[in-house]
This record gives structure tokens, C-alpha cells and sequence, in this order.
């Protein structure tokens, strides 16, 4: 991958990448260059972002959160012992290629997605077949109940994505031209400069209003120009020269630059989701509890989340892994939270036998707020005795090396908060974390498989004790998401992976 730009080289290319703007472009600035456009493979949100406008799944959520039907006609019916899901197909649908869609592409799809998915692998054991039952008919059924079925099957990220079968590999490769049955389709791709969305003349829109991602999705812009930009400041400052229409992901330190502009305004997702440090269970230093111990002891979450936001407007210190509010809420656990505790990572040091194999963390500055949170943890953890190495890279080389276990102990990510918690992965044994441990196996399996709400909140709380007694993965704290609009843009909704099918400029 090529080194970073300076701010200015980068703001100069972005201006000679970019296209003279018309009225009906939408102009998106992205973290990066997406390293793949199947979403199925990836649960990065640079992805997700741009290829739900091209890729649709059965399900959606609607702006509540609440799963809705997309390719489905309606929701599933499901039988009274929660094992079958009846699912009735929409008619008349067309993917880009010009091929209809029919039952054959929805089962090719999603044994698809069970075997390469990481999502779909969480439940793939569960599943017990997925059948054709006429040309818009599936049947899914399942060796026991899954209470998160609905949800995995609506999300865009790592996404049970829907494609004609004939393109569908055979193995567990990439599809490199991918076609889809949304409102656009790929255009013109340089890659590192822009990639085009055009409008797919074959679009057949639902019929309800749009109501978050459910509903009528439209096509009002005749483009959308997704522009990778992963300098930070150089996203601040197309934003704020009218280069862009649209800047993801920006630095909370800008916020008072953008809502003082006369061409722009910011856009704060409140509550928005938690930094975490995703630890490998399958390999190195970490696969010792001792040290992972030493690991949570010692990182100061405070200092972390300070230099990351440097305003507590943007972070909250909370160790739980939902917000006060949400019926996922629990303090189970938190004793374990912001230890901040050198002495005592010291003496688990000492009992692990650390011998001073160096702590690998992998981050990259292009989310510069993870690098931050990097920076000042490194020097706790080497008060602490750690011997620390950080490996910095671009986005798309650190979504390469987190896959393969031996390049890291730690790789800095975030997430938005979600409505199932099922939908993070690292929860099961099957995420390339790995983190599998006999009672937590157990919870994980129950919580899944319990329908009762009241039953799975209880589980759920076991759940979270349980990584915090075993680090399973760390949570940082909460933080608010600052992303950024021009004031002419308009017919955007506030989105963790905001949807530009429905924007125009005034």
C-alpha cells in the first residue's frame, strides 16, 4: 500500500480525482479504498457502506432498528417450535446483469454465506438445510431455534447478500464482478481515486415509505462518487472547501470548524458505538489468560478515550457493553473495567512468566482515533512491563492481516451499537478472534438458542461477566461518531453506514 500522503498532496489529488460536480453527483468521502466489492467477505464499514446501494439482502432494518422485509415479500413465517422460516420471495425482481431472480439465486446465496461469512459461520451449525420449495419459496431449516436469525439475515455488514447463482464461485473464492438487485450498480473504478455508482435502469423499488433502510429506496442522484480519503484532515478540508458532499468519520476536534462553515455542517451520532482492542486466541502472546489479564489491568481507558476525542462531549468512560437505555444494559462485570493498574499488571506479568515478547499491535491511522487510543495505551502497558510493538497500517492492510493469527496479538477496531448482540461475532468461537472457553461456549449457545427476551437478558449478562473474567475482547468506552454534510445536501438519514439513494442538493 502506498505511504500516507501529506495533507496537502492528498487534498491536491482528491481535487484531480474528482470530477467537475453537477447537481445530481453526490460527492462521498470514505476512509479508504474498499479491498473488496462482496460484502459477504467483510465486516469493514468502508464496504458496507458503498455496496448496500448494490447488493440487497432479504431483510433490512428500519430506522428503529426493527428487521423489515427487502427481497422478502414480507417476514418469514415461522413455525411454533422456531425451527422452520417459510420465506415468500418479491416478484419480478432484476439484478444488474439483466438475469431475474428467482428461489435458486436466494439458496445459492446463502449456503454461500454460511460457509464464507463470518456472520454466517456463527450460525451455520444451526442450520440444517436451505431448500428451494418453489420459484419464490425458501425454506429454512434450522437443528434448533436462533432466536438472531432475522438480524443476521438483514445486516449489510458481513451480509447474507443475494446474487445470481450463476456467478457464485464454486469455493471459498471472491466474486470479482459482482452485480446486484439494488437501485445502482458499479461504473467507472479507479482504484485509490474514485469508484462510480451509476443508476440501475432494472431497479424495482418497494412500495412502502422509506423508513430507514426498509421501504422505497430510491435513485434520485444519477451518480454517487465514492472517494477514498484516508487522511482525515484532508476529509475535514474537502468538506469544507465544497469538494465533498459527504466526509465519514472525521475527527472530533473539527467539529467547531465544520459547524462554523458556510458550506457545512457536522453530524454527531450520539451514543454511537465502542472502540474495542480484538485480542487473537489462536496464537501468540495473548493465548496466555495471565497476560491478557495484565493487558486489561493495565490500559487506561480514560487517558485512551481523552486523547482519542480530547472532549468528554464526544466519550463516555463506561465499561458495559450497551448504553444506560438499551435493553442489552448490564454492569455485570464492569469491577473488571478501567483498572488502570500497573502494579498489579506487573505481578500477573510475573506469575504468566512474561520473558518480553513483544505485545504486536496492529492499528492504522486512517480511523486516527483508534492510533490515538494506540499511542497512549503503549506507554502504559510499557510502565507496566510490556515490551510493545505497534504495527501501523492502512485500513485495507491491517482487514489482511487480522486474518492471518500470526501477524498480531491485538488489532484495534470499533463498532457501532447493535440491536442484536449476536450480531458481533466475537462472541463465538468461529470469529477469527477464536475465543472459545467452556462456559462461555455454553452461554453463547444459550443465548442464541433461548427466544424467551427476559431469559436471554440474563444470559446475555453472563455473557459479559464472562469476558471481562476472561478477556475475551476489551471494550474502550462509548463514543459519539462525527461525520460531516453539506448544508446544500439534503435526504441523507443520520446512519452508522449512511445511504445516499435518496439525497439531492438543493
Amino acid at each position: 500500500m502506498k505511504a500516507y500522503l501529506t495533507t496537502a498532496l492528498a487534498a491536491m489529488l482528491a481535487v484531480v480525482a474528482t470530477p467537475v460536480l453537477a447537481k445530481d453527483v453526490i460527492n462521498v468521502a470514505i476512509i479508504g479504498e474498499p479491498d473488496t466489492l462482496d460484502p459477504m467477505v467483510s465486516t469493514k464499514d468502508v464496504v458496507s457502506i458503498v455496496t448496500q446501494h448494490v447488493v440487497e439482502t432479504l431483510y433490512t432494518f428500519d430506522k428503529s432498528w426493527a428487521v423489515a422485509p427487502l427481497l422478502a415479500q414480507d417476514l418469514p413465517k415461522i413455525s411454533a417450535d422456531g425451527k422452520t422460516y417459510d420465506i415468500t420471495l418479491r416478484q419480478g425482481i432484476t439484478f444488474s446483469d439483466g438475469s431475474k431472480m428467482d428461489s435458486a439465486d436466494v439458496v445459492a446465496s446463502l449456503e454461500r454465506w454460511l460457509k464464507v461469512a463470518s456472520r454466517g459461520k456463527t450460525v451455520a451449525d444451526k442450520v440444517q438445510s436451505v431448500t428451494a420449495k418453489g420459484p419464490y419459496e425458501v425454506e429454512i431449516k434450522m437443528k434448533t431455534p436462533y432466536a438472531p436469525l432475522l438480524s443476521l439475515l438483514a445486516f449489510s455488514n458481513s451480509a447474507a447478500a443475494v446474487y445470481p447463482s450463476e456467478i457464485i464461485p464454486k469455493g471459498d473464492g471472491q466474486i470479482k464482478d459482482v452485480v446486484g438487485t439494488g437501485p445502482y450498480k458499479y461504473g467507472e473504478h479507479v482504484p485509490d481515486q474514485y469508484l462510480q455508482l451509476v443508476r440501475f435502469d432494472g431497479f424495482v423499488p418497494r412500495k412502502e415509505p422509506a423508513n430507514g433502510g426498509s421501504g422505497k429506496r430510491g435513485q434520485v442522484p444519477d451518480e454517487i462518487r465514492f472517494v477514498p480519503v484516508p487522511d482525515p484532515s484532508t476529509r475535514v478540508e474537502g468538506l469544507l472547501s465544497g469538494q465533498f458532499d459527504f466526509a465519514d468519520s472525521l475527527p472530533a476536534e473539527s467539529y467547531d470548524r465544520i459547524a462554523a462553515s458556510d458550506k457545512a455542517k457536522p453530524v454527531l451520532l450520539e451514543n454511537f458505538g465502542w472502540p474495542m482492542w480484538a485480542i487473537n486466541h489462536k496464537a501468540g502472546l495473548l493465548t496466555n489468560k495471565k497476560i491478557r489479564e495484565a493487558l486489561l489491568a493495565a490500559l487506561p481507558f480514560d487517558d485512551m478515550l481523552f486523547a482519542a476525542f480530547g472532549n468528554d462531549k464526544f466519550f463516555k468512560v463506561d465499561g458495559a457493553m450497551y448504553p444506560k437505555g438499551w435493553d442489552w444494559h448490564t454492569d455485570a462485570g464492569t469491577k473488571l473495567y478501567n483498572q488502570n493498574d500497573p502494579e498489579k499488571a506487573q505481578q500477573l506479568l510475573k506469575e504468566a512468566g512474561y520473558d518480553g515478547t513483544p505485545l504486536r499491535i496492529l492499528t492504522s491511522r486512517q480511523y486516527e482515533f483508534h492510533y490515538k487510543m494506540a499511542e497512549v495505551a503503549k506507554q502504559a502497558l510499557e510502565a507496566a512491563g510490556f515490551k510493545v510493538q505497534m504495527d501501523v497500517v492502512d485500513w485495507a492492510t491491517l482487514g489482511q492481516r487480522r486474518d492471518d493469527p500470526s501477524l498480531w496479538d491485538v488489532y484495534i477496531s470499533h463498532s457501532p451499537f447493535l440491536p442484536e448482540p449476536a450480531l458481533t461475532d466475537m462472541w463465538f468461537a468461529s470469529s477469527r478472534l477464536g475465543w472459545s472457553e467452556p462456559e462461555k461456549d455454553k452461554l453463547a449457545e444459550a443465548f442464541v438458542t433461548e427466544t424467551d427476551p427476559a431469559k436471554r437478558k440474563a444470559i446475555f449478562a453472563e455473557l459479559q461477566k464472562k469476558n471481562y473474567e476472561d478477556v475475551g475482547f476489551i471494550k474502550i468506552g462509548n463514543f459519539n461518531a462525527l461525520l460531516g454534510e453539506s448544508k446544500a445536501l439534503q435526504g441523507v438519514d443520520p446512519s452508522p453506514w449512511p445511504y445516499f439513494w435518496n439525497a439531492s442538493k438543493k
